[in-house]
Parts: structure tokens; C-alpha cells; sequence
């Protein structure tokens, strides 16, 4: 994995990079960033650019060809642990531990390693048994720092969702943390770092993750993922930055075929002109969207109001607004007002929440259309 190949997070990047030149390299970090988040990404980016071997000393990002650099785009360098939450599966019926699924965890993390817990326990077949880091992994945790770096310069363990661990596995890393093994580099990836230990917090180096910027997320759904650019700024404005939705979303075909944009657009200038044909007339374009597309539809919605009403309020709050959107929301702007705002956002929430359970989107349609029109009356 290369720094490169990481959409944004320029800042993150270089405080990581910059670290490692200046041969300030903290023993424990802790990575924290929301679920579909890089953190993962960018720690096992760090863990190849802290081990290459043709890295020069002003290099931005490992060289990726040397052999180092290559076995951990693998995950087979044994100079790279993780240490992740497991439970007991049909393949593992008891005493489960990271190392019982190093095959699975692999090829789970090269699919994408923007990816989530529940992700992970259905990847590993744990059907609907909660994961956990257990005692038993403290043990092998202890083992495995105990041993030198094999060929690299650092040990590299990454233990991914710790705030999942049991306490004596808390503990055992608390000990390491207070004492650390010579040469060995801890990376902490959490989502929920409020749940760690405040002597653990206390003993890392905090990296915050956030989401890329929409226009950073869109580029690199384009450029790298062959996401059609309309389609792929769709999908960074639905998930909020969210890089593991927008995958998901991606993959699954979700907005695929529909143009969100044109039907808002056309929405909006029914309502506001209160025209209940056209209402109508569009409510059957909507039942054809198919549920969870109707779902996205409406999400959509929400984000681009949230543009609009930010446009109004001051334009600078959306520098980066791309060519499609200028036209439509400098015009509407004056019409999503604080004094609407919050209703315009209540009505679609609920249209959302009626579609999410099987109400019909023909009327669910037409009667959010209604209250619009009510609310963007001048």
C-alpha cells in the first residue's frame, strides 16, 4: 500500500512521513477514524515506508518494488502482525485467535482494507457472534514482541479495533506500551478510541483520520476505481466522505444507472412551482428507482440541500462546487433559508425513513412533494 493510493489526507500523510525522516518515530500510534476510513490504509502504508528499502531520505512514499515493500503489499512479511477481534467459527470451533485467521484476514484486508467490523464477521463466517480480541491473544501478543525483527528495521504490530480487547489483553498492551520492545512500532487503528483505556490513550501518539474532501473522494473513485466522474461525485456526497460506502455503494451498482441530479432538479422546480401533474408525473419515475435506490435518492437530496442552504448563507462555505451544480443552486439558494431549512431536512428524513420500511413510493413520493411545496413558498 502506498501513500499514493490513499484518496487526500495530505496533512495526515505528511505529519506520518515527516516523523520518520526526522528519525522521530513514536513507538505506539494510535490511528483514530471512522468506520470505512483510511486509518487502516494509512497504517499499512507507514508500516511499507518505515521498512523499504530504496527509500531515499526525502522520499514521500515507499518505492513499492523492493522486496520489503512487496511482501507487505502481500501481508506476508514477518516483520508485520496484526492482532485483530475473531470469535469461534464453524472452521474455528474454539480457542480463536488472530493467528488461527491469517489466511482470512489477507484476503480480507486486499479486497479493501477500507472496510468494517461486521465486514470482517461475515468474511470469517461468524454469523451473529460478536468479535473480540480475547485473553488468550495477550499471550501470543507477549510471544510475539519477545523475538527480534526478522529482516526489517521495525517490528511492525497493528492492532486493529482495540477497543475491543479484553481487559487482560488491554492490560498486556498497557504493559508493552509503558515498557516497549526495542525497534518495535505499534499502530492502534480504532473507531471508537473513547472506548480505549486513558493509560493506553495517554501512552500513543494520536493520528486523526478524517474523510477525504468530496472533490478528493470523487477524483479518486474516477481515476482509480473507473467510476464514471457524475456517478462517482454522486457517491462522495451520499456517503459524506465515507470511503468504504462509496465502495460498497460502487460495487453494488447502487446510482449506477440513475442520474440523482436531473430528477432533485426537476424535483425542486415542481415543488417550488406547486405543480401536483408534474407531481404525480414524477412520483412514477421515483417507483421506478427500485427501494434502495429511492433510499440514495432521498440521501442525495439531503446533501445537496445541505449545499444549497450553505451556498445562501455564505458561498465560500462551498468552494468547490462542480460546474453541474453552480447554475442550480446560486438560483435556488434564496429559497432554502434557516427559516425552512430544518423542515425541508425533516420531510425528506421522513420520506426516508417511510421508504426504509416498504410504505408505497408513489405515495410517499407525492406526499413529501406536497409539504415541499409548502415550505419553498416564497
Amino acid at each position: 500500500m502506498r501513500f499514493s493510493a490513499i484518496p487526500g489526507l495530505e496533512k495526515v500523510k505528511q505529519l506520518l512521513v515527516g516523523g520518520v525522516r526526522r528519525n522521530h518515530v513514536a513507538h505506539a500510534q494510535l490511528l483514530r477514524g471512522a468506520e470505512g476510513s483510511a486509518a487502516l490504509a494509512l497504517a499499512l502504508a507507514y508500516a511499507a515506508f518505515l521498512n523499504c528499502e530504496n527509500r531515499p531520505p526525502d522520499a514521500e512514499d515507499s518505492c513499492g518494488s523492493c522486496p520489503s515493500c512487496q511482501k507487505i503489499d502481500k501481508l506476508i512479511h514477518p516483520d508485520l502482525n496484526f492482532i485483530v477481534p475473531v470469535t469461534t467459527t464453524k472452521a474455528v470451533a474454539k480457542d480463536a485467535t488472530s493467528s488461527k485467521f491469517g489466511a482470512e484476514w489477507r484476503e480480507f484486508v486486499l479486497s479493501s482494507p477500507y472496510q468494517g467490523l461486521n465486514d470482517w464477521m461475515q468474511h470469517i463466517g461468524a454469523e451473529n457472534k460478536q468479535g473480540s480480541i480475547s485473553k488468550d491473544e495477550s499471550v501470543q501478543l507477549l510471544r510475539l514482541v519477545s523475538l527480534k525483527a526478522f529482516e526489517a528495521r521495525f517490528k511492525v504490530v497493528i492492532i486493529w479495533l482495540p477497543e475491543l480487547m479484553h481487559p487482560a489483553a488491554a492490560n498486556a498492551v498497557l504493559k508493552l506500551l509503558e515498557e516497549p520492545p526495542p525497534a518495535t512500532v505499534f499502530l492502534l487503528v480504532s473507531f471508537a478510541p473513547e472506548q480505549l483505556l486513558p493509560t493506553i490513550i495517554s501512552r500513543v501518539q494520536p493520528v486523526v483520520v478524517r474523510a477525504p474532501a468530496e472533490d478528493e473522494l470523487t477524483s479518486w473513485l474516477h481515476t482509480t476505481q473507473n467510476v464514471p466522474e457524475a456517478k462517482a461525485r454522486q457517491l462522495a456526497q451520499l456517503t459524506d466522505g465515507n470511503i468504504g460506502a462509496a465502495l460498497a455503494a460502487s460495487a453494488d451498482g447502487a446510482s449506477a444507472e440513475h442520474d440523482y441530479y436531473e430528477l432533485f432538479v426537476g424535483w425542486m422546480r415542481t415543488c417550488y412551482g406547486n405543480k401536483v401533474a408534474d407531481m404525480l408525473s414524477k412520483s412514477d419515475e421515483f417507483q421506478k428507482l427500485g427501494r434502495e435506490n429511492q433510499k440514495e435518492f432521498f440521501q442525495y437530496a439531503l446533501a445537496l440541500l445541505r449545499k444549497v442552504l450553505l451556498f445562501g448563507l455564505d458561498p465560500q462555505l462551498v468552494p468547490h462546487l462542480p460546474a453541474q451544480e453552480q447554475g442550480f443552486i446560486k438560483s435556488f439558494s434564496p429559497f432554502v433559508t434557516p427559516r425552512n431549512a430544518d423542515a425541508l431536512t425533516q420531510e425528506i428524513n421522513e420520506a426516508h425513513y417511510h421508504i426504509e420500511r416498504n410504505a408505497n413510493p408513489r405515495m410517499v413520493f407525492v406526499d413529501a412533494s406536497l409539504r415541499l411545496a409548502e415550505l419553498l413558498r416564497p
